[in-house]
C-alpha cells in the first residue's frame, strides 16, 4: 500500500472529512471532455478508448480543466467501461451513442465466460495516475469506477438503454444468474479501484449512473449487497469514497448504507433534504442542474448561490460537509468561460 500524499490545504479533502475547508470546494463531473476546445483538438488524434489507455494522453486531458477552471479536485480521465475492456470484453465507445458491447451477456454461460480483471491490462491507467500525482501538486486526484448495476446494464442491454428492460428481466426472473453477474462485476470493480488507490489517487467515486431506474426494494435486494462489498473492501485505505447516481432521490438513504463517506445528489433533490436521508457522518456532493449553466450568467449566479446556501443548511442538518458540483456531468455545449466564472463565484462565497 502506497503512502498517501499529505494534502493538508485541500478544501475538497477537508470538506469530505468533516473539517472546515478554507473555501467551498468545487469540481465538476465530466469537467474534462467535450466542452473543452483543447480536449476536442487532442481527440482529433485519438479514439476515446485509445486516449484512456495512453498514460500521457489521459494525464493531459485530466489536467486541462485544472489549468482552465482552478477546480479543487481532478478526476482521472477514463471511462466506466475501461475495466470491462481490461477483462477482455469486446466493446467500443461509439460517438453520440456510448458503450456498445459486441456480444451482450444474456445467459449463464455468458456470465461464466467473463474473466477477472487482467492486472497488466490496466497498467496504462495506473501509469496515468502516477504521472498525475507528480503533476497535480496540492490538488487531489479522484479515481473512479462504474458500479456493478450500471456495468451490468451495459453488458445485458448491449449498450445504452432508456428502460433497462433486459437488465431488470434478468434481475427479477433469473436471480441466481443476476447475482453471479453482479459478483463478477463487483470483483472487477474492487480490483480496478484498489489498483487506482495503490497507484496514488486521493479519493474515489463509484458511479451507479442508472440505479435511479430501480425501486427502493429492488435496489436493496439486488444491488446493495454488491455495492456494500466494494466500499467494505476499500475502507481499509482510508480515502474518501463517493457514491453517485442519477434520479436516486428515493435511494439516497440506502445508497449511504453501502459505506461511502460522500453521497452525490442530483438536482432533483435539495441538499438539505438529502442530509436528512443519508446516514449520519455522510458528506454531500452536488447539485447544480447542468442545464442551468446554459441559461446565462444571471441565472447561473442566482442558482449557484442557492446551492451554496442549501449546502450550508445541509451541514446544519447533519451532513459532514458539502462539495459543490453539478447534479450530473458537464454538457458538451457548455461554455467553458461560464464554468471558470462559476468556480470563482463559488470560491468567493
Amino acid at each position: 500500500m502506497n503512502t498517501r500524499r499529505e494534502l493538508d490545504q485541500s478544501p475538497y479533502l477537508a470538506a469530505v472529512a468533516g473539517r472546515k475547508p478554507s473555501r467551498v470546494p468545487v469540481w465538476f463531473m465530466r469537467q474534462a471532455g467535450r466542452s473543452l476546445p483543447e480536449y476536442r483538438a487532442l481527440r482529433e488524434h485519438h479514439t476515446m478508448l485509445g486516449a484512456c489507455f495512453q498514460p500521457e494522453v489521459a494525464c493531459e486531458i485530466t489536467l486541462q480543466p485544472i489549468r482552465r477552471y482552478g477546480v479543487d479536485a481532478a478526476i482521472l480521465f477514463s471511462d466506466i467501461v475501461v475495466p470491462l475492456r481490461a477483462a477482455g470484453i469486446d466493446l467500443d465507445i461509439v460517438a453520440d451513442v456510448g458503450p456498445v458491447i459486441a456480444h451482450p451477456v444474456r445467459t449463464a454461460s455468458d456470465i461464466d465466460a467473463i474473466k477477472p480483471l487482467d492486472p497488466e491490462a490496466i497498467t496504462p491507467i495506473l501509469s496515468a495516475v502516477t504521472l498525475l500525482v507528480a503533476e497535480l501538486g496540492e490538488v487531489p486526484l479522484i479515481g473512479f469506477a462504474g458500479a456493478p448495476f450500471t456495468l451490468a446494464s451495459y453488458l445485458v442491454e448491449g449498450g445504452p438503454s432508456r428502460h433497462h428492460a433486459r437488465t431488470k428481466a434478468m434481475m427479477l426472473a433469473a436471480t441466481g444468474d443476476w447475482h453471479a453477474l453482479m459478483t463478477k462485476l463487483t470483483d472487477l470493480t474492487i480490483a480496478f479501484l484498489r489498483g487506482q488507490i495503490e497507484a496514488g489517487v486521493d479519493a474515489i467515486q463509484l458511479f451507479d449512473s442508472w440505479a435511479g431506474t430501480l425501486s427502493l426494494s429492488d435496489y436493496r435486494q439486488y444491488v446493495l449487497p454488491h455495492s456494500s462489498r466494494i466500499f467494505g473492501a476499500l475502507a481499509e485505505y482510508g480515502v474518501p469514497m463517493t457514491h453517485f447516481g442519477v434520479g436516486t432521490a428515493e435511494l439516497l438513504g440506502v445508497m449511504s448504507e453501502a459505506g461511502a463517506t460522500v453521497v452525490g445528489v442530483d438536482w432533483r433533490t435539495s441538499l438539505s433534504d438529502a442530509a436528512t436521508r443519508v446516514a449520519p457522518g455522510t458528506a454531500l456532493q452536488g447539485n447544480l442542474d447542468p442545464v442551468v449553466v446554459l441559461a446565462g450568467w444571471e441565472v447561473v449566479e442566482k442558482a449557484a448561490r442557492a446551492v451554496v446556501d442549501d449546502g450550508r443548511r445541509a451541514v446544519d442538518a447533519g451532513a459532514t460537509g458539502h462539495v459543490f458540483n453539478l447534479g450530473h456531468g458537464v454538457l458538451p455545449e457548455t461554455d467553458p468561460g461560464v464554468l471558470t466564472d462559476l468556480v470563482a463565484l463559488v470560491h468567493s462565497l
